[in-house]
């Protein structure tokens, strides 16, 4: 699935610039930088896909989602934390545990362990384009990005051998809709980022947690606990108000 989502990714993309074809300055450095980020967003799409095949799709995006408190964190050399902000970062992990705990299965402990890679592989991606490309082209930080993860998972994709493409139209067109949705959302997280920086992105972004937990109620049948309701309340919660008072 990450394969063919890479490879229709990325003619999309190809696609797009030839249509609206760039001036901005790119160079070998820039290049090499988002080469290297391609491996990262590969590893944190593999790492999604792998905790919501593990555990149920709330779960799963809601602990994915300690990125934005991570990322602030791992900043906190650059901008000071204060006393409010570690006050929130700190119910943000206790809403984490009391949403996990309430969560007892046996595929919980993969689920949550990928999701929590995926996001460390996010905080870097974030982080490093702020920090070394903050003055480059999104669209070519997008295409060199997803250019060297497609190469990953094609390769990965033929020597494991274990091709097993949709059996109906709707599959097809699900997965063709799943490669659009992901190359235009990681063109807008890159813009995000250049633009107004890791901090504010992922503050917006927090609307995706919500509307994942509302969509795999109506359409999934995947409903959250009274307990874990709550738990995955206080995160949000907790997320938002470390970004405003960091």
């Amino acid at each position: 699935m990450s394969a063919v989502r890479a490879v229709l990714g990325l003619a999309i993309l190809l696609g797009w610039m030839l249509l609206v074809p760039s001036r901005a300055a790119f160079g070998r450095r820039e290049t090499w930088i988002a080469l290297g980020l391609g491996v990262l967003f590969a590893g944190n799409v593999f790492l999604v896909f792998k905790a919501i095949e593990a555990v149920e799709v709330p779960i799963a995006i809601l602990t994915y989602f300690v990125y934005p408190l991570l990322t602030g964190l791992a900043a906190s050399g650059l901008e000071r934390v204060t006393w409010r902000g570690a006050a929130a970062a700190l119910a943000a992990f206790l809403g984490l545990a009391l949403m996990i705990g309430a969560h007892p299965t046996t595929l919980a402990a993969v689920g949550i362990l990928a999701a929590l890679g995926a996001a460390v592989c996010r905080v870097a991606i974030l982080l490093v384009t702020r920090g070394l490309l903050s003055r480059a082209d999104p669209l070519r930080i997008t295409w060199y990005s997803l250019l060297s993860s497609t190469v990953i998972f094609v390769v990965v994709a033929l020597a494991t051998r274990d091709w097993q493409p949709p059996a109906t139209a709707s599959g097809w067109l699900a997965l063709i809709g799943l490669s659009a949705a992901v190359t235009t959302g990681l063109l807008g997280v890159f813009a995000s980022t250049v633009r107004i920086g890791p901090f504010r992105t992922a503050l917006f972004m927090n609307l995706e947690p919500l509307l994942t937990t509302i969509g795999s109620a109506l359409f999934l049948a995947e409903v959250l606990t009274p307990l874990q309701t709550l738990g995955g309340a206080v995160m949000l919660a907790a997320l938002v108000m470390f970004q405003l008072r960091r």
